[in-house]
């Protein structure tokens, strides 16, 4: 069986204004995904910065920190196996035009940056974005 690992996903603004939370979140714990932790954040600017560092200056970034501040988003930490991977998958293509019915994205969204979902791509990041969002738990 593989080790279990955790994951940051963020249930971003328009997924909370879009009342589909409980549905997302219900996807995760569907696939056999446990919530490690929750919270319902209204993010600043400094948060929004911190979390997309490695972002910060592309020149489509200010509508993302703008996006991401508007409203408030869930904060979640996951554990599973591989939860990493299965939650990307889960998750689908960044795109919510692009991404494949059956999927978070593909079902629900109809854009690039709201996308209804953010979730950590590695282990590296994962550990990052945990520390970030839920210190805690490090």
């Amino acid at each position: 069986m593989t080790d279990l690992q955790r994951t940051l996903v963020l249930l971003k603004p328009d997924a909370v204004r879009r009342g589909l939370a409980g549905t997302i979140l219900a996807r995760y714990e569907a696939k056999g995904l446990s919530l490690v932790a929750a919270e319902l954040r209204h993010v600043d600017a400094a948060q929004a910065d911190a979390h997309y560092a490695d972002h910060v200056n592309q020149p489509w970034y200010p509508p993302l920190r703008t996006y991401i501040t508007s409203g408030p988003l869930v904060a979640v930490v996951l554990e599973g196996p591989s939860v990493i991977e299965v939650v990307r998958g889960l998750n689908g293509a960044t795109n919510g035009i692009a991404a494949t019915p059956g999927t978070i994205r593909g079902d629900f969204a109809l854009s690039n940056r709201e996308n209804l979902v953010h979730a950590s791509d590695s282990p590296e990041s994962a550990a990052k974005e945990i520390a970030l969002w839920f210190p805690n738990l490090v």
